[in-house]
Order: structure tokens, then C-alpha cells, then sequence
């Protein structure tokens, strides 16, 4: 048990898929896992471990943004010995051939802070994901048929940004999308020497001005739970 994670020791599956919203890890564990059993609700931050397809799998709510990821990305590696994290989550589409509904795999996550940016001082590190995870999830993708992108995105640590100028070079420089976690992820994985990942559904989109209706997210949201489930045990 942690000051965050109240599970007991062995509640946590080495794998671990991590949706910001607690309510979307209900519904994923609900949905995928067989067996699924609470194993925190600290703060209503939910946490269900369960099986799918015989293997343990841990579904834990992040919250949103980098500072409230890392507190459950910390724990979970250093107290709990979680090895493989997948971030699954929405992301707003940046570049114009990004669709809403299309899932973004993210090979790499700029952004401009973190909470781990203090630890490298004027040295700017380039949080990437695990490559093992990365070419599994794009087959699993590719054989479900999944609309894909695969390439960078940016991990902002506001949700109402004011930088057009910013997000003109982002497009620019062929940023795919925009959310708010994945850059910390990354790097504490590379510091815990584990595998991470980000599958993210894109649920709008900066350009168009674009949202998913609420009545299509969870058929979409689902593409994105099954690539993440397939590429964590390929």
C-alpha cells in the first residue's frame, strides 16, 4: 500500500494499462477483463486488476496531466512492480490527414515541461517508447483494420493553451496530436528501466474543430483497449 495506490502487495499485475478518466478504467475493466476485482479507490482514483485472455492485466486511472500521472507511474513501478505501462486515452488530432476516430500510436512525446525536467537542467531528453510494445501494437492495429498514425506527439502541461505560434510549428514539424501525460511516462519508464507505451483515440481535432459525439467514444475507445491489450502480450 502506498500514499496513493492502496492496494495490497500482489493487487498489481506486471501489466498495467492506464486511462486518465478513473470512470474509463471501470468501463475498460468491465469491458475486457474477466474476473475484474477494485483494488483502489483511494481519492476515486480507480484501479481494477483482472485477466484478459488468461493474463493478469491491472487497469489504473492516472488523472489527468504529467504532475498526476507520475505520482501512479512511480508507485506502481518502484512499490508495486509493474513492468509493462500503456497509456490508453484521447488525444486532440494536429495534422490535417488525422481523422477523429483514428488511434495515434506515439513513438515519441515532446513537450516543453515535465515534472521530470528539473532532474536535466538545460539537457533537453527525448522521451520515446518501448519499440518492443511500439511494432506490436501497429500489427495489432494493422490487423483489426484500425485507421493508424505512428510518429510523435506533444504532451502539454496545460489544457487551455494560448500558443498558436506553438501549435503552427508543431504542425509544421509533423507533431500528430495533443495530450497531456505521455512525455512522463516515458521517461520514468526509461528511469525504472521499463516498457511504456501511448495508444490514444483521436476525440477531436485543433484544426477542423472537430469532436467525437459522446455516443460513438466508447466503440472507438475500444479499437484502443484491444491494441493495447494485443501489443502488451505479443
Amino acid at each position: 500500500m502506498t500514499v496513493h495506490i492502496g492496494a495490497k502487495p500482489g493487487d498489481i499485475a506486471e501489466t498495467v494499462l492506464m486511462p486518465g478518466d478513473p470512470y474509463r478504467a471501470k468501463w475498460a475493466a468491465e469491458t475486457f477483463l474477466k474476473d475484474a476485482k477494485l483494488v483502489n479507490e483511494v481519492r476515486g482514483m480507480l484501479g481494477f486488476t483482472g485477466t484478459w485472455q488468461g493474463h493478469r492485466v491491472t487497469i489504473q486511472g492516472s488523472g489527468m496531466g504529467m504532475p498526476s500521472l507520475s505520482i501512479y507511474a512511480n508507485e506502481l513501478m518502484a512499490e508495486y512492480n509493474a513492468q509493462t505501462l500503456i497509456r490508453i486515452g484521447s488525444c486532440g488530432g494536429m495534422q490535417p490527414h488525422v481523422n477523429i476516430r483514428d488511434v495515434i500510436i506515439a513513438m515519441t512525446a515532446s513537450t516543453i515541461t515535465s515534472p521530470s525536467s528539473g532532474i536535466f537542467r538545460e539537457f533537453n531528453y527525448a522521451p520515446c517508447a518501448d519499440w518492443s510494445l511500439l511494432i506490436a501494437a501497429v500489427k495489432a492495429a494493422e490487423a483489426k483494420g484500425t485507421r493508424t498514425h505512428v510518429g510523435g506527439i506533444y504532451s502539454s502541461d496545460v489544457f487551455y493553451a494560448e500558443r498558436p505560434d506553438l501549435d503552427e510549428q508543431m504542425v509544421r514539424h509533423g507533431i500528430l496530436g495533443v495530450e497531456m501525460e505521455a512525455a512522463e511516462l516515458y521517461t520514468l519508464a526509461a528511469r525504472h528501466k521499463r516498457r511504456a507505451l501511448a495508444v490514444l483515440t483521436v476525440s477531436d481535432h485543433l484544426q477542423t474543430g472537430e469532436a467525437l459525439p459522446a455516443a460513438d467514444r466508447e466503440k472507438t475507445f475500444g479499437d484502443m483497449v484491444e491494441i493495447a491489450l494485443q501489443a502488451a502480450f505479443s
